[in-house]
């Protein structure tokens, strides 16, 4: 596989430029390569590009899209995967020609690769990378394996158990092909010269990605926003479930927890996925289950509102799920898993409640007990929404990205 890969290019690097201002607006080069199923990732990609313009910033936009796989070789899609000349050469014009200030990088699997940092560090601009998910100390990016935590591979320079148990997409080839890219560029020094800063979505991420080998000083935590001007929703309809119909959301869970409890409440599952047949099962059994399927943006932040409490019942960690800080922006509780990310978002007993993960008795009880006092919900409404602006608003996102920025930017003159 590495003979397929072309060598990276020289390493001379674009016109020195004087440092730039805090205080003055920025041209930032924002890369992303989309997914075929449009998820949280690119939504924060669009919306944190929107955020920068309206507050005055240049922003240009360098998208790949994963449909433009198909028809690609094996072999010249690991080659693209490890090291793409095409996006290599894209990106350093771009910073070259525009004057850019910060690359900010969302996904490179597969067609960006990591040849966009050292091109952006080429062209002269400062790299920042956010890290949505834990692709880079874990292939299957979800630090699960059969239904449960797996941190096998963190910390290992090479991803070996992820090859052997095929956690990506269930191929060995596949997983490998992104464990040698990320072991690959761990020696090139990609990761810990090439990327100024890193973003994750939560302190527990920063712990994972330093125990994986990333610099620690390098990482800052910044959690994705709740939209702006969402309004308090009444609630009154009972539980929801909002999100993929996946076994690793913790579908079987909730549909468990809800069988061996007759006094849980009304309980909507809004999406769709792998498991709409389990759902729909459990459904015609039980008239307190209602599946509504996929719902617009409209419809399921209508139901969000209306909803007493959002139930995240998710066997992995998550990266920062943003359906739960949505919900508590309109004033609606949330039942989480206690682990990941969910102990930082969630107030237990506050703002909602956190049960042990993967246990379907622990969530009915956790469900049951926050139902039983009428009173209690009620107050944990403006709790929620007051946690949610104050801790996790658009206007806090800005000047925490704002920051980021800034160190990059300093890091990558020092560096020069």
């Amino acid at each position: 596989m590495l003979r397929t890969a072309p060598p990276p290019p020289s390493r001379s690097r674009g016109r020195e430029r004087a440092p730039v201002a805090s205080d003055r607006p920025l041209t930032i080069l924002l890369a992303h390569n989309v997914y075929q199923q449009a998820g949280g990732e690119d939504g924060v990609f669009a919306r944190e590009g929107d955020l920068l313009e309206a507050r005055g910033h240049r922003v240009l936009r360098y998208a790949l899209h994963n449909d433009d796989v198909e028809g690609m070789g094996r072999l010249a899609l690991a080659a693209r995967t490890l090291w793409s000349r095409e996006s290599y050469a894209e990106v350093r014009r771009i910073v070259q020609a525009e004057g850019v200030d910060v690359v900010h990088v969302h996904n490179t699997l597969p067609l960006l690769s990591p040849s966009v940092f050292h091109a952006a560090h080429d062209g002269g601009a400062a790299t920042v990378h956010t890290l949505h998910n834990y692709r880079l100390v874990c292939p299957g990016n979800l630090l699960l394996r059969d239904g449960a935590i797996c941190r096998d591979c963190v910390g290992k320079a090479f991803a070996a158990p992820a090859v052997r148990h095929t956690c990506y997409r269930g191929s060995a080839a596949a997983t490998a092909a992104v464990a040698v890219t990320t072991a690959v560029h761990r020696r090139l020094g990609t990761w810990d010269r090439e990327v100024d800063r890193y973003i994750v979505l939560s302190e527990f991420a920063r712990g994972v990605f330093v125990e994986g080998g990333l610099p620690a000083d390098r990482i800052a935590v910044k959690p994705n926003p709740a939209p702006e001007g969402a309004q308090a929703g009444p609630g009154g309809a009972g539980a929801l479930f909002a999100g993929r119909l996946t076994a690793e959301k913790g579908v079987r869970v909730l549909l468990a927890a809800w069988a061996s409890d007759p006094s849980l409440p009304v309980l909507t599952i809004a999406g769709d996925g792998e498991l709409a047949g389990e759902v729909a099962e459990a459904a015609a059994t039980d008239p307190r289950i209602r599946p509504v399927g996929w719902q617009t943006a409209a419809q399921m932040a209508e139901r969000m509102a209306t909803a007493d409490a959002l139930v995240v019942p998710s066997l992995w960690y998550e990266g920062w799920p943003l359906v739960t800080v949505e919900a508590m922006g309109r004033g609606t509780p949330v039942v989480a898993s206690g682990h990941g990310p969910f102990p930082e978002i969630v107030a237990d007993g506050e703002t909602g409640r956190l049960f042990a993960p993967g246990d379907p008795g622990a969530l009915a009880a956790a469900v049951a007990d926050l139902f039983s006092d009428a009173d209690r919900l009620a107050a944990m409404r403006p709790a929620a929404r007051l946690r949610c602006r104050g801790h996790f608003s658009t206007s806090a996102d800005y000047d925490r990205l704002q920051a980021v920025y800034s160190d990059a930017i300093a890091q990558h003159a020092a560096a020069r």
